[in-house]
């Protein structure tokens, strides 16, 4: 069975063979072509080879283009950091919006000046030439609300929902309109998917109803992109007690990757049980576990999730996020053997 076989059985609720398997291997797969973070970073040649030779070396079900989550700012002119070891990030002391009254300067602008989305693009372009149909290629997109917080800095941002939320609102507005272009430019390359961070929805960072004012309706306008598209939205949120109703109304998503389990579920099983008829789940083993604790606690994890979530079907074992950029693939393989054994249904 291949890949794509197993994964879209899986997404109907069907047994496949086994469990499909994706630890999200993103910035540790320059160390399989031996690139430096910021080559990997922004060259797509280099990029695109890295993820291809981690889908060859380790049989993944599924592609992820999860690069960093500032690709999407660089479209603004916010000034990103590349360092030697650990992904892009926003020079947080050099932020776009220094105040409230900055947030006027946050317009619509064209995705194709931006550097980075170009290259994220090109990207899903040489995964599509040499994976489509084979497996799932998956964009990755930041949510408009985290996209914001790229240019001004989460805690800040925070501070600012509360002072004027119409000034936030306003400009996550804005920003979401370049998003809808660059997202059905990305949708055109031919991915299967495109797969949105939306951090704040979830009981971590914000309420139910401050994520659906600030950002749901404008996360439901990019999926509505998606689906027009020929395309499926699909949700990542690594933040604790995610919000799944809500989002599921406001973006009917095809899947949600997750870490912890939604805030109104006990635990994994009861997840399963409350919205495994409603969403394709991919989850959700810790990543730091790759490089803390034993191989049998890790293992552990794997069987768990799977004891949890497999059961007829609808299900990815994979890291709740990405496997970390400075681990071995040791762990990575556990789990990919896991599936493949203990994964395996009807046994």
């Amino acid at each position: 069975m291949t890949s794509m076989e197993r994964v879209l059985l899986a997404m109907q609720n069907k047994e496949a063979d086994r469990v499909p398997v994706y630890p999200i291997l993103s910035g540790v797969t320059r160390n399989l072509t031996g690139v430096s973070y910021p080559v990997w970073s922004t060259d797509a040649d280099a990029c695109a080879k890295a993820l291809l030779k981690s889908a060859e070396d380790f049989e993944l079900d599924c592609l992820v283009t999860l690069i960093d989550l500032s690709v999407e700012c660089d479209a603004w002119g916010q000034k990103i950091i590349f360092p030697e070891n650990e992904a892009a990030h926003p020079d947080y002391s050099d932020c776009l919006v220094q105040d409230i009254e900055d947030y006027e300067k946050i317009q619509k602008v064209d995705y194709r000046n931006s550097k980075r989305m170009m290259m994220h693009i090109d990207v899903c372009k040489k995964l599509v030439a040499e994976k489509k149909g084979q497996m799932p290629i998956i964009a990755f997109v930041f949510g408009p609300l985290g996209v914001l917080s790229m240019m001004r800095g989460q805690q800040d941002m925070y501070m600012d929902l509360y002072d004027d939320p119409d000034a936030v609102r306003d400009a996550v507005g804005r920003v979401n309109e370049t998003l809808k272009e660059y997202v059905a430019a990305i949708c055109d390359t031919g991915v299967d998917a495109v797969m949105f961070d939306t951090l704040f929805a979830s009981g971590s960072i914000m309420s139910k109803d401050m994520w659906a004012e600030m950002e749901g309706d404008f996360a439901g306008e990019l999926a509505d992109v998606v689906r027009e598209h020929g395309c499926q939205p699909m949700i990542h949120n690594c933040g604790q007690r995610v919000y799944f109703d809500i989002q599921i109304e406001k973006m009917n998503p095809t899947a949600i990757s997750f870490l912890y389990p939604p805030d109104d579920c006990k635990d994994f099983a009861e997840c399963k049980e409350k919205y495994g008829d409603k969403v394709f789940l991919i989850g959700a083993v810790t990543p730091a576990s790759a490089v803390i604790g034993t191989d049998e606690e890790w293992d552990q994890q794997c069987t768990d999730q799977i004891d949890a979530m497999a059961k007829g079907g609808g299900f990815m074992l994979a890291t709740g996020c990405e496997y970390p950029a400075n681990a071995t693939f040791d762990r990575a393989q556990r789990m990919i053997d896991i599936a493949k054994t203990y994964g395996k249904y009807g046994k």
